[in-house]
């Protein structure tokens, strides 16, 4: 079988490797005679591979002593609720940064709660096509929520702010553990893993202990973060295949040097297809702005719209899915996650160049 170049935006290809492996161990994991999809929860085997993840990405991350990992379920999109619901307090704000349609729906969540939000930052005004520079942070803000990597339209914090009294809570759901993370000024950060860390179902926090205090007497045990701190994640059934396909991928980033080694491999995919939209800039037009671009998600359109489809239908001929953008941006969409091979990137370069000889 000859695997296809998968540049949807998720769920994201993942390592062969893995896949391989999840594949012998399916049936029967390590001589149980029983996959690990039907063993108990807390059963002594699925806790090791609970607490190898746990222990991992502890490790690969760099994560603080002050923090706990929680495993929940419902990604981002659950999260925007949860945050504004555990901890916004009477009388008191919420920053929010607006750079896409993700951020978006988090301040509207936020606002459903009846939060005071205050506006950080926005790239509304040029369709979210870069990051803004200049941060208005208010010394009172229960926390600050930013979209580390805006997946739609292709634009990237470079590095993160200093939000100055409060502390930033991040969606990174499409760049988590794709290069190291800076926790200096970081309360939260949550992901789904399907982008970059694993199959579409499971959600990662990383959460100051300290946030804890902050939840309501009225907020369900199920909403609380503390619920799933203080039971080990496992309060109710976890998703536990997605679990050990997480602490799989771990194991993979390892061998590939940790954050920083997939970090450098992930900048020179992405090179390989902003160098070809740079060179012919009279055929495509780049959405996100140079300096705001995505390691991740690659955006472009082009200067004649009819190229498109034709452009679609090559890609597919040449084993290439998943690259039509978003309404919003239109165009094309590469990602580029970590487990895309620089092999595809190649592929995708030269066809990028091919078209342009062929259509000029």
């Amino acid at each position: 079988m000859k695997r296809a170049y998968n540049f949807a935006a998720g769920p994201a290809t993942l390592p062969t490797s893995v896949l391989e492996t999840a594949q012998a161990e399916l049936l029967d994991y390590h001589n149980t005679g029983m996959s690990i999809m039907e063993m108990s929860h807390r059963g002594k085997i699925f806790d090791a591979v609970y607490k190898d993840s746990i222990e991992r990405l502890k490790r690969q991350a760099g994560v603080p002593e002050r923090f706990d990992i929680l495993y929940m379920t419902g990604g981002a999109s659950t999260q925007f609720a949860l945050v504004p619901m555990n901890f916004s307090q009477a009388g008191r704000t919420a920053g929010y940064a607006d750079t896409g349609a993700w951020s978006k729906k988090a301040i509207e969540q936020a606002t459903l709660q009846k939060v005071k939000v205050h506006n950080v930052a926005s790239s509304a005004d040029r369709n979210h096509s870069y990051i803004p520079a200049r941060l208005d942070f208010n010394a009172d803000l229960d926390y600050a929520h930013l979209t580390s990597n805006n997946t739609i339209f292709g634009t990237q914090w470079q590095t993160l702010p200093d939000p100055g009294k409060t502390k930033l809570v991040i969606d990174m759901s499409s760049d988590f553990l794709s290069r190291p993370i800076d926790w200096q000024h970081v309360g939260m950060v949550y992901a789904g893993t399907q982008k970059n860390a694993g199959p579409s179902g499971l959600t990662v926090v990383v959460i100051d202990r300290e946030y804890y205090a902050r939840e309501h007497e009225d907020t369900p045990t199920m909403f609380r973060y503390s619920t799933f701190a203080e039971n080990e994640s496992m309060f109710n059934t976890p998703p536990t295949f997605q679990i050990y396909l997480f602490g799989l991928i771990l194991k993979w980033l390892e061998e590939q040097g940790g954050l920083t080694g997939i970090a450098k491999h992930n900048a020179a995919k992405a090179k390989l297809v902003y160098d070809v939209i740079d060179e012919y800039p009279d055929f495509y037009i780049g959405h996100a702005e140079r300096e705001s671009r995505s390691l991740m998600n690659i955006t472009w359109n082009f200067k004649n719209k009819d190229h498109e489809s034709a452009f679609l239908k090559g890609s597919q001929e040449r084993n290439m899915d998943g690259l039509k953008g978003h309404r919003s941006v239109g165009g094309m969409r590469a990602s580029v996650y970590n487990a895309m091979p620089l092999a595809g990137c190649e592929a995708l370069a030269q066809y990028m160049r091919d078209f342009v000889k062929a259509n000029a």
